[in-house]
């Protein structure tokens, strides 16, 4: 296998565990009473991060790795450790918010209200850019920027419906989920 390859397998396997760890979570704030926001959305969420996988693995897995562009990608890693490991439990790949739950603030979350967003795009752009693919780089980014400005809302939303002590704007909780 080339570098590309290795490098496209790493993120597939690295995706496939976060889902697992995710679906994890999901269920545990839903059995906590956890709404979840945008539902709707979300398979489109899905669908454009399995395509940029797909797309990554047939134009790159037999090209070599630019090494300045993996090691951003390598710092990246990092981040979206940071990210995760800020989160805990409360992190998912869904918009699903705890009626009454402070949002987190810790880790970059103190100085980024979306910190794993920004680490998201930038991994969309840099990893084909590590593969020498800048034009499959920017089709992804503005695809992803176009629904992360439509996730960042539905998120934002949710967060300050959450906030409320009536579950936002007068709304009980047995019928949040109406704002999907």
């Amino acid at each position: 296998m080339r570098e590309g390859a290795w490098l496209v397998a790493f993120l597939i396997v690295q995706r496939l565990g976060e889902l697992a760890y995710a679906q994890f979570n999901t269920g545990r704030l839903r059995a906590m009473g956890g709404v979840e926001f945008g539902a709707a959305h979300y398979p489109l969420i899905v669908a454009l991060h399995a395509s940029w996988l797909l797309g990554l693995w047939l134009l790159g897995q037999d090209r070599s790795v630019v090494p300045f562009w993996l090691a951003i990608f390598i710092l990246l890693q990092f981040g979206r450790l940071w990210v995760i490991a800020s989160l805990g439990r409360r992190w998912t790949t869904r918009v699903i918010v705890l009626p009454g739950a402070v949002p987190v603030v810790r880790g970059p979350y103190r100085w980024l209200k979306h910190p794993n967003y920004l680490v998201v795009a930038l991994e969309i752009a840099v990893v084909p850019l590590a593969l020498g693919l800048p034009i499959f780089a920017l089709i992804f980014s503005a695809a992803n920027a176009a629904l992360l400005a439509y996730r960042i809302r539905i998120e934002n939303e949710a967060l300050a419906w959450a906030a409320q002590p009536t579950c936002g704007n007068g709304r009980t909780l047995a019928n949040a989920g109406s704002r999907r």
